[in-house]
């Protein structure tokens, strides 16, 4: 192949150190993942040491239909080859209007008759900026409501809403989180808890929490450790922050295009958010970021967002394509259930691996949370009565309490969910739930410490498999799957043959010894599967 280098150790080694020694020490992945990829299609790609890897990473979900899918590389011949300009600034152009066109025609109903779009820098925090600074001009407010482990980029604005910002104008408030309960409680009592908070610090006039210009959130924290937001919980924030006139911004850079299981993943709970911010999977794996609003908050003067490189017509010609094809292969509804066969099925590994602490997510975006089981257990709450379980969010509620233990199954907990316990009425503020759940609840056993050193390690073992995962969470310690929508079956089963090899190797250096070798899913690893033959590398 013309332009290539020689597939060789030797030239494998010497780029890898060239980049070391020229390359900002701020790069990542090239640490986690010492490859150096040369050619790819679909799943697979090829290094320049002559390896075959399934890639898992998806240019951290970008590449909904995988690597250089010929839908994506026609549409991208097209327009080089029509001689149309390349670069336009924000004029209009034939292919900027199929791409909106195609675009429009996916979003969630509620917000297609009356959006506006708004084409930004190329990659997806700018789209963020665009949008908090859409919402501010809009409310004439300043402050933002954000959630505990979100992520939302890189540039200041964005960095001020993501969970690990200092010196912030953003008040952060407890995203629902079954495994991690920052309640302690996990199911539909703590997203109860966590909406109830929300409520309690909008409405107290002593909060310090000044009426915001919007609240941005993550239908799935991808970052934050593969969370999916019940759909509950969903709906019961839109009706506060439309009861309050709070516009509500939907973060779906990663979760968009498919990848949950449904187009944008804020149509599992039904809610249509004021404000939507795309990018990745959006430009067919080119730069390409907008944001997606209600008219009625298109108060821009001209200029008020710009970017030189907004108008790239290559990666809209490949977006194109590439939500054409999600939409008229319906990949969002493979996604789900094929990803719902694979939650299964890490479950059924996790049950025999004790380092596995929890296995969740939606669709085709997957996370693993590994565990020290030696570790002392965080102290979590167990009711007087049992709970009822919360699977409205992806996983089943009986694999929820498997892996957490303060979480059983059976009647719902009174006054959280508009029942009463015996002497006490429902109440609603959030104070009362807490105090709710200081007379219901005893101490409980909650998950063991996060073990980011296994986390790495499984990483490193799945890539000497020929297996690329990425990394996630609060602590680094959730191995994460975004393969793309277009996997098929045989790549599935391999990705988990991989994956299961390469935790049975962790799991037997592991100082508890309590590796289960006899685990059908930890037979030998089948070669990797080729890809269909339009897709070989």
């Amino acid at each position: 192949m013309a332009g290539v280098p020689t597939r060789t150790p030797a030239v494998h080694e010497g780029i890898l150190r060239r980049q070391s020694a020229r390359e900002s020490a701020a790069r990542t992945y090239a640490r986690a993942l010492p490859i150096v990829p040369v050619r790819a299609r679909g799943l697979t790609i090829e290094g320049a040491d002559g390896r075959r890897y399934l890639d898992c990473l998806s240019g951290a979900g970008t590449l909904a239909l995988g690597h250089n899918h010929p839908v994506v590389l026609e549409a991208i011949r097209k327009v080089l080859d029509s001689g149309a300009p390349l670069h336009v600034l924000d004029l209009a152009t034939p292919v900027k209007d199929a791409f909106i066109t195609e675009l429009f025609r996916t979003l969630p109903p509620g917000l297609t008759d009356h959006a506006r779009v708004q084409f930004c820098g190329p990659a997806g925090t700018d789209a963020v900026e665009a949008a908090l600074k859409l919402v501010r001009a809009a409310t004439g407010r300043t402050g933002v409501l954000a959630f505990t482990g979100a992520y939302h980029g890189m540039t200041a604005g964005s960095l001020e809403a993501s969970g690990g910002a200092f010196d912030v104008r953003v008040t952060r408030l407890p995203y629902p989180h079954d495994y991690r309960c920052p309640f302690g409680v996990g199911g539909r009592p703590g997203a109860e808890l966590s909406a109830r908070w929300t409520e309690s610090l909008l409405d107290d006039p002593k909060s310090g929490v000044r009426p915001p210009a919007g609240m941005i959130l993550e239908p799935v924290q991808g970052e934050g450790g593969v969370i999916p937001a019940p759909d509950n919980w969903m709906r019961r924030i839109r009706q506060i922050t439309a009861d309050r006139a709070i516009p509500l911004i939907a973060d779906e850079v990663q979760t968009g295009v498919g990848r949950t299981g449904a187009f944008w993943a804020v149509e599992h709970s039904g809610v249509t958010p004021d404000v939507m911010v795309l990018s990745k999977a959006i430009g067919g794996s080119l730069p390409l970021a907008v944001v997606v609003y209600r008219d009625d908050l298109d108060v821009w003067e001209p200029g008020a967002h710009a970017g030189t490189f907004r108008g790239n017509q290559l990666a809209m010609a490949a977006g194109t394509a590439t939500l054409a094809y999600v939409r008229e292969n319906d990949l969002a509804h493979r996604a789900a259930t094929l990803g719902s066969r694979m939650l299964s099925q890490l479950r059924c590994m996790a049950a025999h691996f004790p380092c596995i602490g929890d296995v969740r997510g939606r669709g085709l975006m997957i996370g693993i949370e590994l565990v020290d089981p030696e570790g002392e257990r965080a102290q979590g709450l167990e009711w007087g009565g049992t709970l009822g379980g919360d699977s409205d969010h992806g996983h089943p509620a009986a694999a929820s309490t498997a892996a957490h233990p303060a979480v059983g199954l059976g009647t719902t907990v009174a006054g959280l969910d508009a029942h009463a316990l015996p002497g006490h009425a429902p109440r609603t503020d959030a104070a009362s739930a807490e105090l709710l759940v200081a007379e219901t609840a005893v101490p409980a056993q909650g998950p063991y410490p996060a073990a980011p050193e296994l986390a790495a390690t499984l990483q490193r073992e799945c890539l000497r498999r020929g297996l690329i995962v990425e990394l996630g969470g609060r602590h680094a310690s959730v191995v994460r799957l975004l393969p793309p929508l277009t996997i098929t079956d045989e790549q599935t089963a391999a990705v988990l043959d991989r994956l299961a090899d390469a935790m049975e190797a962790v799991a037997r250096a592991h100082a508890d010894g309590t590796a289960h070798t006899d685990h059908p899913l930890t037979r030998q690893s089948r070669p990797i599967p080729a890809p269909p033959h339009e897709e070989r590398p």
